[in-house]
């Protein structure tokens, strides 16, 4: 009886303890910043796999490869009828002669599709087929019996249907292109012909891997499993990855285990980082964007000519003038005298930086100058990421 009841004690003070460090865990965070693992991150042996596959589509209206210029496309045809039954060749080894195969109602494409992780076996998929040649449109095309095989070299689906593409309608002086005319999907297009093997049942551990690796993110992410199995079964190996050992509840039921700590919320941190795209001046700041005390001074010297001609004629029923052009050319100059020099006080938040710089009157453009002139005197407390 003292053993059952010491036993008894102990799994209540385990409990306890689990509920405590989970009170602790999740009040630590506001709720509206904070994530589910399974957002933040990927367990093993939970992924995709990339499929690639040959084929043609047959049916189009005149808008397949020309088959003088595609000898891919020719080659493959040749092959396909053979298989059928049908002697294609017999008619381009006459001499001079390839009058059998010049239809432009066929196209060479290449298949794609992504295979979803513990797909079985006559499950369908969506594949997408691009033209390889001359092609201008797939529409109205049926893409033929085609393989699909992984990086192992393995055929894991089949794909054949109607491709879905743009289209382009034109006339004697005008078009217009809706999408893209050569590149279109195949609805439920495949059907998986092998699985990818996995067996999680008898997993003794899973490793949980961050999509975006942090240190503070993945010890967050092991005391919240922990808090909430109610032992030292997480622990961070790198910033990207948690390794977590199955309890023994949960043996052969890793499924069970896996849904349940999905679920649970954490606050992902991240490192201060400006992303630039200096292709169209889009700028991208985390919220803990910090800079030193700095000024800060924009302008730029703008000349603007302004050419208006203006006609000069001769009064009425003149006998020595004549009408000529008399050049008007209007020059204006703007240095930004308004631009005025502005001071950021150091451990400005992100929302004071943005309203200090628009400030300025500056575009996204000079905006981009700036933070990396602000960068370059290290007073950016940040890392810049141009892409």
């Amino acid at each position: 009886m003292n053993r059952v009841c010491a036993r008894n004690l102990t799994s209540l003070r385990r409990a306890v303890a689990a509920l405590a460090a989970a009170a602790i865990l999740f009040t630590s965070y506001p709720a509206a910043a904070t994530s589910r693992i399974k957002d933040i991150a990927d367990f093993e042996g939970v992924r995709d796999n990339m499929l690639i596959g040959y084929g043609l589509v047959v049916g189009l209206s005149g808008t397949g490869d020309g088959l003088d210029n595609s000898e891919f496309t020719k080659q493959s045809m040749i092959a396909m009828l053979e298989r059928l039954g049908v002697n294609a060749r017999s008619a381009n080894l006459t001499a001079g002669s390839n009058t059998g195969l010049k239809a432009k109602d066929v196209a060479a494409v290449i298949v794609t599709a992504t295979l979803p992780a513990y797909a079985r076996q006559g499950t369908k998929i969506d594949i997408t087929a691009s033209a390889i040649g001359d092609s201008t449109s797939l529409s109205g095309g049926t893409l033929l019996v085609t393989p699909l095989i992984g990086a192992d070299g393995e055929v894991y689906a089949v794909g054949q249907g109607q491709v879905s593409s743009g289209y382009t309608a034109s006339g004697a002086a005008a078009s217009v292109t809706k999408g893209n005319p050569t590149s279109g999907r195949v609805a439920n297009g495949a059907v998986v012909e092998r699985e990818v093997g996995a067996d999680m049942s008898n997993m003794e551990s899973v490793q949980i891997t961050l999509r975006n690796p942090d240190f503070t993110t993945a010890r967050r992410v092991s005391q919240a499993v922990n808090a909430f199995l109610g032992g030292d079964t997480a622990r961070p190996t790198d910033p990207a990855t948690v390794r977590l050992a199955v309890p023994s509840r949960y043996r052969g039921n890793t499924v069970a285990l896996l849904t349940d700590i999905e679920q649970l919320r954490v606050q992902p941190d991240q490192t201060a980082r400006v992303v630039i795209d200096d292709r169209t001046g889009t700028i991208v700041m985390g919220e803990n964007v910090r800079i030193s005390t700095v000024a800060i001074a924009q302008g730029n010297l703008t000349i603007r000519i302004t050419e208006t001609p203006q006609v000069s004629q001769p009064s009425p029923f003149s006998a020595t003038g004549q009408t000529t052009t008399v050049n008007r050319t209007d020059i204006q100059t703007d240095e930004n005298a308004d631009k005025k020099l502005a001071i950021m006080q150091q451990g400005v938040t992100l929302q004071e930086l943005v309203n200090g710089l628009n400030a300025l009157g500056i575009g996204p453009r000079d905006l981009i100058s700036i933070l990396q002139a602000v960068k370059a005197a290290g007073a950016l407390q940040a890392d810049i990421e141009v892409m």
